[in-house]
């Protein structure tokens, strides 16, 4: 089954609005691992305006105690990120071309650009025992992430969050898959992310083949006010069963 990794950042966004410590991000971690999630996605960023250095280093300690679970960090190797993974040593390292001022992720690698920069990284990366993934668009060639090192790619799904629901939808499904087809046969492993909610993730993971992983935040941190966070992995696990 696909595992579920539930991003944190927007705990620590509400937390840094104020100077009291509240919401708790390693304690929403551990509700997370405790309802079933498979791992914790964080994706600090240079000013720290959600997650900081600080509670990276805190999920790290933590998921001592989650042995089966995974840490995944998010982020651009040319700016923080590398410095934490250098240190800390997650189980992925998620390799995203955001800009620092840039709101949200919103774009993959463009490897005939930066293929040159992004390969002596990923091998130090992948020394360090660290499996790497690459956030990639699904009209992206998967060959040229293989090539770079990458073990997978994440494919940046907004696209098709956007599309759900409307008469594009199953174009932009097949689009997707054919993506997934085409990095299974580079060799490389897949996971898929962005603007992924319970609604939509039933027919995404139904129509792509062979997705090892899905990283969702905004949506289940949403979901969470009205439900509370312990059920809200639990109905996103459902929602992944039922693709399955």
């Amino acid at each position: 089954m696909t595992k579920l990794s539930v991003n944190l950042n927007k705990i620590a966004l509400l937390r840094n609005s104020r100077a009291l410590g509240i919401p708790s991000v390693t304690r929403a971690a551990v509700t997370a691992l405790n309802s079933g999630a498979h791992g914790i996605t964080v994706h600090p960023r240079p000013d720290e305006r959600h997650i900081r250095a600080t509670d990276v280093k805190d999920l790290a300690e933590l998921m001592r105690r989650y042995p089966d679970a995974e840490l995944n960090i998010e982020g651009n190797p040319f700016e923080n990120a590398l410095d934490l993974v250098r240190s800390l040593r997650p189980h992925q390292f998620t390799l995203v071309p955001d800009d620092p001022a840039a709101y949200t992720s919103d774009h993959g690698w463009d490897l005939a650009r930066d293929a040159s920069r992004l390969r002596p990284l990923i091998a130090e990366v992948k020394a360090l025992g660290v499996r790497v993934s690459l956030f990639m668009d699904a009209d992206a060639d998967m060959k040229a992430a293989a090539s770079v090192g990458a073990d997978r790619v994440e494919l940046y799904t907004e696209p098709y969050a956007q599309a759900y629901g409307t008469a594009q939808e199953s174009q932009v499904l097949a689009r997707y898959a054919a993506a997934a087809r085409a990095a299974a046969q580079a060799g490389l492993g897949v996971n898929a992310g962005h603007d992924l909610n319970q609604r939509n993730l039933p027919a995404f993971l139904s129509a792509v083949p062979g997705v090892l992983e899905v990283s969702i935040g905004h949506a289940l941190i949403s979901d969470a006010l009205d439900d509370g966070l312990a059920q809200t992995v639990r109905n996103y696990l459902a929602a992944i069963g039922r693709a399955a």
